[in-house]
């Protein structure tokens, strides 16, 4: 049975990526139509195709390889200067042709010159005014943000509907609410294990000698009116080794107690909980909940998420590095690193095979994991290099830049960008990226990164 659950669980997050993918290209395809652009191809997947049907002028298909996928939008490299006088031919049956003469000068040269042959080869005369390299800039920066705006848009949305009904598990909401009440001081390194004898006896915590119980709500300390497990928290460590009066509600009625704090190393650094600082303690732990909200809610950590990944792609060469060094046994690998697709659809099967979970958080948590990939893809497409869509954006933005500082100083309109200038970096930017994701899928093979024991 555990086995049928990973499977589905891998069939689950294998479906909903190919989905992302599927509508990363409709968020190219359908401004770029809007626009007047003319889309040949829109296939999910590479290599081989394994299914396609032309409907219109648009060719839709499936590739044997399905880790990407792509639209043919025609025209997006202008032919270059020296290839201008070459553009229109006439073919046997006396019908013009636009082809782009070739170049061999240099091989960076050549493969520039082969790149605008291929784009195009099926470009007719009547395509003229639909290039996407005529389009204006702002149009091609709709077009080419389209795609990683989708992903993010599905995982804002997964996110919203995980934190507006279940909530956000990596934002708990502490209420000044008891929900355990330690019997005895120990130290802060062992605040899991049991109370000896000798200790209940001879060192009660000092909610457990004034009282306290599980379910109390905290009213005031000192007289100062408590509503935020927070706030209780500053009071208690900032009382040291005093007495204090405080209110509690127990049952619909409130209570007065009397308690004396005492002064012992806890932590005090959410991040390192190993820093410890001598403070006032009391023995009570809150009751939590994850946090619940709406749009703005999810936006706000989002935000967070947002710098965090932008982070992780600064850092992704170094990480992957690690990775290939762990891959031939010099290191361990880091269980927080990065993981391929391949590793993402393990996860998706882990959770989905846990039996101690839940049907519902096995939902929640394959959703949060489907989101948290689309928002990594989303980011890492507008990485301002060819050939991601960042770099047809950077490239549009550069081209509004320069037509408009002409226009604002009366200078001869510069033109358009020519992007294959950028190609020579684009294939080392390929090469680089597929490298990395051998890489990934490699470790996730052969020394996977487990959610799960």
């Amino acid at each position: 049975m555990a086995l049928l659950y990973y499977t589905l669980g891998v069939l689950a997050f294998v479906v909903a990526m190919l989905a992302s993918i599927g509508l990363h290209e409709v968020g190219h395809m359908v401004p770029a139509r809007r626009f007047g652009g003319k889309v040949t191809q829109y296939f999910i997947g590479f290599g081989p195709t394994v299914w396609s049907r032309k409907v219109g002028e648009t060719e839709y298909g499936v590739k044997a390889i399905p880790l990407g996928g792509y639209v043919k939008i025609i025209g997006m490299l202008p032919p270059g200067a020296a290839e201008l006088a070459d553009e229109v031919e006439t073919d046997a049956a006396g019908n013009q042709v636009l082809r782009v003469r070739k170049s061999n000068t240099g091989l960076f040269t050549q493969l520039i010159s082969d790149a605008r042959a291929a784009e195009w080869e099926l470009v007719q005369p009547e395509d003229e005014p639909r290039l996407f390299y005529k389009l204006a800039w702002w149009k091609k920066v709709v077009v080419m943000a389209g795609g990683p705006t989708v992903n993010l848009a599905i995982a804002f949305f997964l996110f919203w509907g995980m934190f507006a009904t279940v909530g956000n598990n990596n934002d708990l909401e502490s209420r000044p609410v008891v929900e355990t009440v330690s019997p005895c001081v120990v130290p802060a390194s062992q605040d899991q294990r049991a109370c000896t004898a000798a200790e209940l006896r001879e060192h009660p915590s000092p909610a457990f000698a004034a009282g306290i119980e599980p379910g109390d709500r905290f009213v005031s300390w000192n007289g100062e009116r408590v509503t935020s497990w927070l706030r209780l928290q500053h009071l208690i460590r900032a009382n040291g080794a005093a007495a204090a009066t405080v209110v509690v509600e127990r049952d619909g009625a409130e209570r007065t107690l009397h308690v004396t704090t005492e002064v012992t190393p806890r932590p005090v650094d959410p991040v390192d909980p190993t820093k410890l600082e001598k403070v006032g303690f009391l023995g009570v732990t809150p009751v939590t909940r994850a946090h619940t909200g709406g749009p703005l809610y999810t936006l706000g950590q989002m935000g967070g998420m947002v710098h965090d990944t932008v982070a992780a792609i600064g850092s992704l060469p170094v990480k992957v590095w690690h990775v290939s060094k762990a891959l031939v046994g010099l290191e361990k690998r880091d269980p927080n690193g990065p993981v391929s697709i391949v590793g993402g659809g393990r996860f998706a099967g882990e959770i989905a095979s846990q039996h101690d979970f839940p049907l519902k958080d096995k939902a929640v948590t394959l959703l949060g994991l489907i989101a948290s990939f689309n928002l990594f893809v989303g980011m890492f497409n507008f990485v301002p290099l060819l050939p991601l869509d960042g770099g047809h954006i950077a490239g549009a933005l550069w081209e509004g830049l320069r037509r408009g500082w002409a226009r604002v100083f009366r200078r001869p309109d510069p033109g358009h960008v020519d992007v294959a200038r950028l190609l020579p970096i684009a294939y080392v930017m390929t090469m680089a990226f597929v490298l990395m994701g051998v890489v990934l899928i490699l470790a996730d093979l052969i020394i996977p990164v487990k959610l799960y024991g």
